[in-house]
């Protein structure tokens, strides 16, 4: 039976994701040889090692910077952490801190055996993994006494480069009816292979992530979401070179979403493949057990190829994203897999065509929370039609029952939202998903009509394009240029030098324990 209001074939949607799978498993079986320094560093963080040397190093790359200088990178962070605690018996703090400014050398120690190291460093991991189950349950109790906000949740930015000025617009946009606020990282960020300490107070287009902007905003909106009476959730970005640092950091104070795709950095930051599908894996993991929905960058296919052409490109993207997610322990509640509202205003029926494309990713992935991205392309600075584009993308995020709504401010191209363009977004959003609740339930959609058949020929162009990507392997495809028009070779981009294949003393129990 087929319950698709779209007439989908759901025999070509089990297709299209056995293909996907094919796809994931390939790359996994890559990623599972490898570790990186961003993999290690977060071993670090997650051992309680925080801090900065001297010179504002991060304490995490003076350890790993250490192993990797000595070509030991691939045993792990963890092996020589673990031999050094039983060696000095000092906390991985100290430990860290006398390498900073001792220059203790963890690699010349005398090396215990494997069981005795896993042993030592036993402890630390588990007081890591209680603090985040801690941060879970946490979450899920301001939600049962609080509430939260329905689905298609509100979200919006706050972007001025100065975590205290971020502050109170987030808390004025909670206030106003936000039920995520994203604190956009600064421009940049994604690609230094170290992670800022402190709070920060200077950004451009956006604000540092660091743990301690983390807990200033968690404990703001906390504050805001007992004076509202509902749980305002926090986003942030962990993608770049430190993708699973980030991830760590807001595991420990209880970020609520973050965006995490690799293929997002490849293609737009220039990121080296190899390098950051291996952090990605690891960054995913950390997400899944910690409760925190994953947002993918698919809609920045659309900002560099068309968006009525390649609407195949981006759900063959969110296929695979889905397949990588669930390896790493995602559940499908969890995936805030992307689109976007994109297409040229001027295309006759466009708005038809959007709805197609965003019923059909609706009904292909019931349990995710889909992330819904407002028109930025095709806005300019006309702020009267911008504010209407944005009304038209609210309609199709109730209609077709969107959980993330990331809202379009009408002056989109112009300069950062104010707190009033804030407003008006929220508001636009409000009226709309109050005056039209239950027109997806009311609304049929003609067979044999435009918007049926439009969903049906992007799925079936998706599974071509599945299938050349399971014969080529998703590194070929990357090089190729199958999304967003963008070619990325498998040896190319930043960060190369930060991988190694993992070694015989190589261990991470992380990966074991929290996909359990």
């Amino acid at each position: 039976m087929n319950n698709s209001k779209l007439g989908i074939d759901f025999n070509k949607v089990t297709e299209a994701k056995t293909i996907a799978a094919s796809i994931a498993n390939e790359v996994q079986q890559f990623v599972n040889q490898y570790t990186t320094v961003a993999v290690e560093r977060t071993l670090c963080r997650l051992m309680g090692i925080d801090g900065v040397d001297t010179h504002e190093a991060p304490l995490p790359n003076v350890v790993v910077d250490q192993l990797h200088q000595a070509g030991l990178l691939g045993q792990g962070a963890l092996f020589f952490l673990g031999n050094a605690l039983l060696e000095t018996n000092l906390t991985p703090q100290q430990i860290a801190e006398k390498m900073a400014y001792d220059g203790l050398e963890i690699t010349k120690l005398p090396i215990h055996s494997d069981e005795e190291i896993q042993n030592a460093v036993a402890p630390y991991i588990e007081a890591t993994l209680q603090r985040i189950s801690a941060n879970v349950a946490q979450r899920r109790s301001f939600i049962e006494k609080l509430g939260e906000g329905a689905q298609p949740y509100i979200y919006v930015i706050v972007a001025t480069g100065n975590i205290y000025e971020d502050v109170v617009q987030a808390q004025a946009a909670a206030r106003q009816g936000a039920d995520i606020i994203a604190v956009i990282r600064t421009t940049g960020q994604s690609l230094l292979d170290y992670v800022p300490y402190g709070a920060t107070t200077e950004g451009f287009g956006g604000t540092f992530a660091t743990q301690e902007n983390f807990r200033i905003m968690r404990k703001a909106l906390d504050e805001v979401g007992m004076e509202v009476g509902r749980y305002i959730r926090l986003c942030n970005y962990c993608s770049g070179l430190c993708m699973p640092e980030i991830a760590a950091m807001g595991a420990l104070e209880r970020l609520d979403v973050m965006l995490n795709d690799a293929l997002y950095g490849i293609l737009f930051r220039d990121i080296n493949p190899q390098r950051t599908l291996i952090d990605q894996y690891f960054s995913r993991i950390i997400n899944g057990f910690a409760g925190v929905i994953i947002n993918t960058g698919e809609d920045n296919y659309l900002t560099t190829a068309d968006a009525f052409e390649e609407a195949h490109t981006v759900l063959a993207s969110d296929l695979i994203n889905e397949q990588l997610a669930l390896l790493a322990g995602i559940p499908e509640e969890q995936m805030g897999l992307g689109h976007a509202f994109e297409m040229d205003p001027e295309l006759e029926n466009g708005f038809l065509y959007e709805l197609a494309q965003a019923q059909m990713t609706r009904e292909i992935f019931p349990k995710a929370p889909l992330k819904y991205m407002p028109p930025t392309k095709f806005m300019t600075g006309n702020i009267f039609r911008g504010h209407l584009q944005d009304a038209l993308f609210n309609m199709i995020g109730i209609w077709t029952g969107q959980g993330i709504q990331l809202l379009g401010m009408p002056t989109e191209a112009i300069h950062t939202p104010f707190m009033s363009d804030r407003f008006l977004a929220i508001e636009n959003a409000k009226y709309i998903f109050n005056n039209m609740a239950a027109i997806g339930e009311e609304v049929e959609f003609k067979e044999g009509g435009i918007i049926r058949k439009r969903a049906n020929l992007v799925l079936d162009e998706a599974i071509k394009l599945l299938k050349e990507i399971e014969i080529e392997g998703l590194f070929t495809t990357l090089e190729k240029g199958h999304f967003g028009n963008v070619k990325r070779p498998k040896t190319g981009g930043k960060g190369l030098q930060g991988v190694a294949a993992t070694a015989s003393h190589y261990f991470n129990p992380f990966i074991k324990r929290m996909k359990a």
